[in-house]
């Protein structure tokens, strides 16, 4: 009798284990990424050698080495292991933490901020979700890991500037070091090691799958999407915490800022995301999102020299961003088809980085040259750009990826699984990959007769 899939069980403790503990390291990497976003500019105009254009690429460099170096370490860890990779990662990651701390130049911060980046470890990590997964489980565990990154960002964004105002930059570096080894200890002793590992083309770069996910007019909008995101993001806090300052705010206190903003506009877009997502209002809303964003960043150049302003128009920025962050990982998602899904994700992280790397700097520059409001007016015709491109998008569909294993599945049944697959209700498409033995699925939730895929499922892996 071969073992039945349950497409309604729940997760395993050992994939509640992998999942979560995995999820850890990536919110500590990332913690230890963004707790220097909000606090860089304050303490980097203060070093010896610093300008503005250097400010820049010193908040946005890490960017552009996690852009060069993530595709290959995902490439590597195929051969070489998972955790090993991972181990290597987190110390680079603690070596260019070290390099910053003891730097008292803005050239010793910058090559710090280069060696973080250059501990590219989100393909290795996601690779090693999925060799500790069930397929059923696969995309439930990406969403936890996912949802771990932006309570990280949330949590450094408010606790940096506390941080920085007890401890100092170096101290903050120190501490981001520590962070690191602490990552490393939950790979070693908490993180399950896998029964096997392979190739999955849910999470990993697939090297033929290159040209496919390129040409993709879709995708393209989302990838520059991605990147244009993160170039406003870290153009706005080359100038963002100056500007608090400046109105009279004590770096110390600027978390009384953060935290409310972010707070609140997690609240504000709730109901954008039911809308979008329960009503099937996806392209409309995403749209408004970007219109949102260009109007915060027209509201910054023109009113940054209140306190009042600053924070009035933050908050419109953090509701555009934060919704747009959500919702741009599930287009790609359900975009992409599911056998070139890790393929798609590794191209639209890839941009996100390098974006994040070119908005820094051209931030910086921008501020030098030009004064504040021309960052925010760089900004704000990035993401017209963005709106441009993006008004002739197809609407997307509502589909979610599913998995399912074929390991019980006679390969002499495997058309004929296929055919009674796509009969049922709410199954969209489906791509069997029989030398990897999972069959790739889109479903739509809201149609999807789970019972009648159940029995499907019972009738073709019982012996």
């Amino acid at each position: 009798m071969n073992e039945v899939q349950d497409i309604t069980s729940p997760m395993t403790a050992t994939e509640r284990r992998a999942t979560w503990s995995l999820a850890s390291i990536y919110a500590l990497r990332m913690l230890g990424l963004f707790l220097i976003m909000p606090v860089m500019s304050l303490f980097a105009e203060q070093m010896e050698g610093s300008t503005p254009s250097l400010m820049g690429l010193a908040i946005g460099i890490y960017g552009m080495s996690q852009a060069l170096l993530q595709i290959p370490f995902g490439l590597i860890s195929d051969r070489t292991g998972r955790k090993k990779i991972i181990i290597f990662g987190l110390l680079l990651f603690c070596l260019g933490s070290v390099i910053a701390a003891v730097s008292t130049t803005i050239y010793g911060i910058i090559v710090g901020r280069a060696v973080q980046g250059s501990g590219a470890i989100a393909a290795p990590v996601m690779a090693l979700v999925a060799d500790l997964t069930q397929e059923v489980h696969r995309t439930k565990a990406m969403a936890l890991i996912g949802a771990s990154i932006g309570v990280s960002f949330g949590v450094a964004i408010a606790a940096g500037p506390v941080i920085a105002g007890l401890i100092g930059i170096h101290g903050l570096f120190w501490m981001i070091a520590v962070l690191s080894l602490l990552a490393i200890l939950v790979i070693i002793f908490l993180v399950p090691q896998p029964q096997k590992v392979k190739k999955h083309r849910d999470t990993e770069i697939m090297s033929e799958s290159f040209f496919q996910v390129l040409k993709n007019i879709e995708l393209f909008r989302l990838n520059y999407g991605i990147f244009i995101l993160h170039a406003i993001l870290t153009a706005s806090f080359v100038v963002v915490p100056l500007l608090m300052r400046d109105a009279g705010l004590l770096p110390a206190e600027h978390w009384k800022v953060y935290l409310p903003v972010f707070v609140c506009s997690f609240l504000a877009i709730v109901p954008f995301i039911i809308i979008a997502e329960k009503k099937r209002k996806m392209k409309p809303v995403f749209l408004g999102a970007i219109i949102v964003l260009i109007l915060s960043d027209i509201g910054l150049m023109q009113f940054n020299s209140t306190l009042i302003g600053v924070i009035g128009f933050l908050w419109l920025f953090f509701t555009g961003f934060n919704l747009l962050e959500a919702t741009l990982p599930s287009l790609i998602s359900k975009t992409a088809p599911g056998d070139v899904r890790g393929t798609a994700m590794g191209i639209y992280s890839t941009c996100q980085f390098l974006g994040a790397g070119i908005g820094g700097s051209l931030g910086g520059w921008c501020y030098g040259h030009f004064g504040p409001p021309s960052v925010f007016l760089f900004c704000a015709v990035l993401a017209f750009s963005w709106l441009l491109l993006s008004l002739s998008m197809a609407p997307p569909k509502h589909w979610t990826n599913l998995l399912i294993s074929l390991q019980a599945v006679g390969s002499q049944k495997l058309d004929e699984f296929a055919t009674a697959l796509v009969k049922i209700a709410g199954v969209e498409d489906v791509i069997l990959h029989d030398l990897e033995g999972v069959a790739y699925l889109k479903v739509d939730n809201q149609q999807l007769d789970r019972p009648a895929l159940q029995q499907l499922i019972n009738q073709y892996t019982e012996a």
